[in-house]
């Protein structure tokens, strides 16, 4: 998980296709890539605005974009709302309710009356260091939206897809019209989506993986980083990764009892120091994962076969 050695440009609203633009938020970080990605979907005078990303000034009240980049959005409302020029929002839809995704959407409302529309409103006390974005508690939404349920603009249909497993409330939303899908942080092309215990759930994640490989999107927009064109070879080699995570622990544990640390630093050579929290979180998911299946078991803090 690196992020370019100068952040890409911020507050521009860039055409992806005729009913998509994008506005990258200032939040570049090593778990956010170049930043939040802002989609407004809609070519008329009513769109819709997806992930309108982190809405403060960052967390340690350091303007930079490489301090405080979970919560640093300095501007975005600003360039999200010029981006829309005179057209109406007729809907803010959050992909999840971590802070890097959804506080903007409370801000923009404030502005514009648009109603917020989408995932379930979830906040958390994780039981360990976070591996990235902690959940944002402002969020409250108008109105949530089940798995299929869709809402419509002018020029324009989004359908709801249920994606739980980077967190329980995760949503992606397919735009009918041109088969986009908006994946949020559950496909990426840059990184693998965390996968951080209690909320995030390995068995999910791997069942909702499954989930976009049997549908027929033409790409994928992700959250963070850039467009998949090819997302059923992306998402093949996702779930052949996680399988290979899985197999790694349980030829470790056929070693012998291990604990986490010891099974992060067996598994993950050479990785940056900064991101060994992320990486033990991974690997407790897919643990709670084969202890759900029977196949492994914990005793104080270490981990072996059944």
């Amino acid at each position: 998980m690196n992020i370019p050695s100068k952040p890409w440009p911020t507050g521009l609203s860039e055409q992806c296709e005729p009913l998509v633009r994008r506005v990258l938020a200032p939040n570049a970080s090593h778990y956010t890539y170049t930043g939040t990605q802002t989609y407004i979907v809609g070519a008329g005078q009513e769109v819709a605005v997806i992930d309108p990303g982190p809405a403060d000034s960052g967390a340690d009240g350091d303007p930079s974009p490489f301090k405080g980049a979970d919560t640093n959005g300095q501007g975005h409302v600003e360039a999200i709302l010029a981006a829309v020029g005179d057209a109406r929002i007729g809907a803010i839809l959050c992909t999840h309710t971590h802070r890097d995704h959804s506080p903007a959407a409370a801000v923009l409302k404030a502005r514009t009356g648009a109603p917020i529309i989408g995932c379930a409103p979830l906040v958390l006390s994780d039981d360990g260091p976070r591996a990235d974005s902690a959940f944002d508690q402002s969020y409250a939404p108008d109105r949530i939206l089940a798995d299929g349920e869709r809402i419509s603009g002018p020029d324009w249909i989004i359908e709801a897809v249920a994606t739980p497993g980077h967190t329980s409330n995760h949503l992606c939303y397919a735009l009918v019209e041109s088969g986009a899908l908006f994946t949020g942080d559950h496909v990426m092309a840059w990184s693998t989506s965390v996968v951080s215990p209690p909320d995030g759930d390995m068995s999910a994640y791997m069942a909702s993986l499954a989930k976009l490989y049997d549908r027929e999107d033409r790409v994928f927009y992700p959250a963070h980083g850039p467009a998949v064109e090819k997302p059923k070879q992306l998402v093949r080699g996702m779930l052949g990764h996680r399988r290979q995570r899985e197999s790694q622990i349980l030829r470790l544990l056929g070693e012998g009892p291990q604990t986490i640390p010891d099974m992060v630093a067996a598994m993950y050579k050479g990785l940056d120091p900064r991101l060994t929290g992320a990486a033990g979180r991974s690997v407790l998911a897919h643990l709670y994962d084969l202890r759900g299946k029977g196949m492994v078991a914990e005793d104080d803090e270490t981990w072996r076969l059944t």
